[in-house]
């Protein structure tokens, strides 16, 4: 076992504090990553607060994560000692079943290993990436393009493939009118994927108040939603509708904006149920759908496109320190577009 710093959680209500923990050895297809940079995640927040379930304590979060390659076990082909990797949502799966086979690890039957809160090969519960070090089977490690800012890459290891995903899913690209919902740390990523995919794109954000940034961002279009008119306005106008806020929305309103045959697909991920009323999806022969984040060869696809495209979030690096504030700045809305950990400064 490996001793290695990190900023954890003891309860759903204190605030997260350094501490230690262990990593399992380096395995012979394990890649050991001294951990750069760490996305903060609203899912982090929503883990530890005990949002989604049960929560074995003390836990460290954190599954967008930057680094550089510290070891390799003996059987690794695809890493070597130096190289600038990333870790996404989740460090394992069975890889045997259907969905694993066609490179959907992220629906695996059997219940993919999440990052952390999950439970791992040696029966541990897995701690993410607030933290010096992490090791992962060499399959659920990717490469990080050097066209990528190194500190801005974390972020799209989750909130990247997350909107990607869904996006090539239902073909979004020229001819294609798309809408985001949202213009927060999954939406700004939604909105530079879709217009860099072709499609024309509409913000749905309930105010104006991040007009200007949606547009310098690619979006065409912005609509605030707390005014009435929107909805009649933009009524079966969209082919696809990306909803990225992890709050509860009228449904049934939102599905009245697409187009025949079109699609709302959610990413963010509400504690709540979200009503939605059958007749609204029988206009138009509507689709109310979900979508989790993206298998491993798909989330690589999506970091060579972005470094082809010159495609990177936009983030605020803090320090370890500032961790607790970004928590709190991130339930207020208060940030443009996604804090990044500089993991060099977790206390020793």
């Amino acid at each position: 076992m490996t001793a290695v710093r990190a900023f954890a959680a003891t309860s759903a209500t204190d605030p997260l504090a350094p501490g230690t923990f262990q990593r399992r050895e380096v395995g012979p297809k394990d890649v050991l990553i001294e951990i750069a940079w760490a996305g903060i995640c609203h899912s982090d927040i929503h883990t530890v607060r005990g949002d989604w379930g049960q929560v074995q304590y003390p836990l460290t979060v954190g599954h967008e994560i930057a680094g550089i390659v510290a070891q390799v076990g003996p059987e690794v082909t695809g890493h070597k000692v130096g190289d600038r990797v990333g870790v996404g949502c989740m460090v394992d799966s069975c890889r045997e079943c259907a969905n694993c086979a066609a490179g959907h690890e992220q629906y695996c039957h059997n219940g993919f290993t999440d990052t952390y809160n999950g439970v791992d090969r040696d029966g541990r519960i897995t701690q993410g990436g607030y933290s010096t070090h992490i090791v992962v089977d060499e399959h659920f490690v990717l490469r990080v393009p050097e066209a990528i800012p190194f500190e801005k890459a974390a972020p799209l290891l989750c909130a990247g493939i997350t909107t990607y995903s869904p996006l090539r899913h239902w073909n979004a690209g020229p001819g294609k009118k798309v809408a985001v919902v949202g213009l927060g740390g999954l939406g700004h990523m939604a909105v530079k994927l879709a217009h860099a995919l072709g499609a024309e794109v509409t913000v749905l954000s309930q105010s104006l108040r991040k007009r200007d940034d949606g547009l310098r961002l690619g979006a065409d279009h912005y609509y605030a939603t707390s005014d009435p008119a929107t909805f009649t306005e933009l009524a079966n106008t969209f082919d696809l509708i990306v909803n990225t806020v992890s709050a509860p929305i009228d449904m049934d309103a939102y599905l009245g904006l697409l187009a025949l045959h079109g699609t709302i697909v959610s990413v963010g991920a509400p504690p709540e149920p979200v009503p939605v009323t059958l007749f609204t999806l029988f206009e138009n022969r509507r689709s109310f759908a979900g979508s989790k984040i993206g298998g491993i060869a798909e989330t690589q696809e999506m970091l060579d496109f972005c470094a082809e495209h010159g495609i990177a979030p936009e983030v605020e690096v803090i320090r370890a320190d500032q961790i607790n504030a970004a928590w709190e700045r991130v339930l207020a809305s208060d940030v443009r577009y996604r804090f990044v950990i500089d993991i060099s400064t977790l206390p020793a």
